[in-house]
């Protein structure tokens, strides 16, 4: 789910935030083989506010969308990394400003009607339509029109090589336009169908929606008329709402549950060998980023702190708290993504004193500010910030912690206003552009007071990284971006958050995904 994006951190964050008491209860999971087994029971902290996935983007709603409805593009298990064929094929320009997509087989919707053009179009103009529907900003720009019953045309403003893994995120999925319009589904913006969808699915998926409680529990049955290459191998299935990671081992040791969604590092690394475990790295970064206005930061506003601070840290000791499935961020763009960076920096203390006679320090106390109740990945960070604190005292930075709840902090972080923070960055959709956002000017950026002039060699990289449509040429200046801002940027990348799902010893297939968490359909009675 999710990142600290422009739409979804705020609605994240609040559905964090509630104080939602999780459930447990028997479950009769049949493990056998052959026909479909009875029910698979899931547990996971919701960050969900409805069903429709025109108005879905948090974590839950993702993957509850991504069991109801296609897409046009997919991605194969938890490799993000190369879109692939969803219910259309595509071909584009050599610009990347047009993209011709064809839809494959006789596929159906639930209600046994044929998927036609008309439908994509529809999906996606009435989210263009919904401005403040949070997946709007994914289609920004883009022109979608129907050429003929099977074949849609993408115009873009500018190059968008990324569009195929932008159209991979569950929020487009695909709807069945004639039963949305009947229940109050519109393009211009006055759209009702909400209400609906939240009662009822209106997809393509291997499932369809049986009931939608958002404080306790989300079931689902197998679609009859489901005619994809996912058909689930289960009946039915129950996403239970259960906040706390101790319930959700507890549960699932006691087999309550076949798979537990939240476990952080320290308990997955107990489980035994009779409980199985995708324990990998997200999309999502934590750094340090130090602010480049003099307003805000005083005389602390200079890029060779950050550089003493990327330098003075041990990221070993870093990773120790962030447990199972984490790793070091190499730069701003983490490991696992186009020109991703292979080795991050090691602590050098000789580096460290030059930096920082360069930047005149002479000893004076920065302020780390950073929210206190807001875990990313299993990780807490107020002891991580108690040992950058206690590493960079060693290496002769002054550090006094600030925590505050997230919800009074997030305004000083997105206002620009925090001298010194420790924050987290995630993706929207599977693609390296997602971080380009922490160049001069630009949104992260311009977090941490850093404007467009402060650097405009770095500004171009970020340019030339947007607009490539060559793909060899665009991992390089992805690359070239990602080692300009370790060198001059004024932020500190410190670890990748692991991301841990567990498993009864007898279901496989619970593997992350970092655009949609878990592919319900994929996961079946092991044997």
């Amino acid at each position: 789910m999710s990142s600290l994006s422009r739409t979804s951190l705020v609605a994240i964050g609040a559905v964090a935030l509630l104080a939602v008491t999780g459930c447990s209860g028997g479950n009769s999971a049949n493990g056998g083989g052959g026909s479909s087994a009875e029910s698979l029971v899931i547990d996971t902290a919701f960050s969900v506010e409805t069903a429709d996935p025109g108005h879905s983007y948090d974590p839950t709603g993702n993957m509850l969308a991504k069991a109801l409805y296609e897409t046009l593009v997919d991605f194969e298990g938890s490799d993000v990394s190369t879109p692939v064929p969803g219910l259309a094929s595509w071909e584009q320009n050599d610009g990347a400003t047009e993209f011709t997509f064809t839809l494959e087989g006789d596929r159906v919707f639930s209600d046994g009607t044929p998927i036609e053009a008309k439908d994509v179009v529809f999906t996606l103009q009435r989210i263009q339509g919904m401005v403040d529907a949070k997946p709007n900003f994914l289609l920004a720009g883009v022109t979608v029109e129907e050429v003929d019953e099977k074949t849609v045309k993408f115009t873009t403003e500018t190059p968008l090589l990324q569009l195929p893994a932008i159209l991979a995120n569950p929020a487009l999925g695909i709807v069945n336009s004639d039963v949305v319009i009947e229940n109050g589904g519109t393009t211009d913006g006055t759209d009702t169908a909400q209400a609906f969808l939240d009662g009822e699915s209106a997809g393509s998926g291997p499932f369809v929606l049986d009931t939608l409680d958002l404080s306790s529990q989300i079931v689902l049955s197998k679609s009859d008329e489901y005619n994809g290459d996912e058909e689930s191998a289960y009946d039915r299935v129950v996403l239970r709402n259960v906040t706390e990671s101790a319930t959700q081992l507890a549960n699932l040791k006691g087999g309550d549950t076949m798979v537990a969604m939240d476990l952080n590092g320290d308990q997955v690394s107990t489980l035994g060998d009779d409980l199985n475990v995708d324990s990998v790295p997200s999309g999502q970064t934590i750094f340090l980023l130090l602010n480049q206005s003099p307003e805000n930061a005083g005389d602390l506003a200079n890029v060779k702190i950050a550089e003493a601070m990327r330098y003075a840290l041990d990221y070993d000791a870093l990773l120790e708290l962030a447990g199972a499935g984490s790793v070091q961020a190499t730069g701003v763009i983490p490991p696992g993504f186009e020109g991703a960076l292979d080795a991050g920096v090691e602590q050098d203390l000789d580096r460290v004193e030059s930096a920082l006679a360069e930047a005149g320090y002479t000893g004076q106390t920065l302020k780390l500010q950073f929210p206190n109740d807001y875990p990313v990945g299993g990780v807490e960070f107020t002891p991580l910030a108690e040992r950058v604190q206690a590493q960079l005292k060693d290496a002769g930075i002054n550090v006094e912690l600030a925590p505050a709840p997230f919800a009074t902090e997030l305004d000083a972080y997105v206002n620009g206003t925090e001298g010194f923070g420790l924050w987290f960055w995630g993706p929207d959709y599977a693609d390296s552009a997602n971080f380009l956002p922490f160049g001069p000017g630009l949104k992260v950026g311009l977090r941490s007071g850093w404007a467009a002039d402060a650097n405009p060699e770095i500004g171009e990289l970020a340019a030339a990284a947007a607009s490539a449509t060559d793909p060899d040429e665009r991992t390089a200046a992805f690359t070239e971006f990602a080692e300009a801002m370790q060198a001059d940027g004024p932020f500190v990348p410190l670890v990748v958050p692991g991301r841990n799902i567990a498993a009864a010893g007898d279901v496989t297939g619970a593997v992350y995904n970092s655009v949609w968490e878990i592919d319900i359909a994929e996961i079946a009675p092991a044997g």
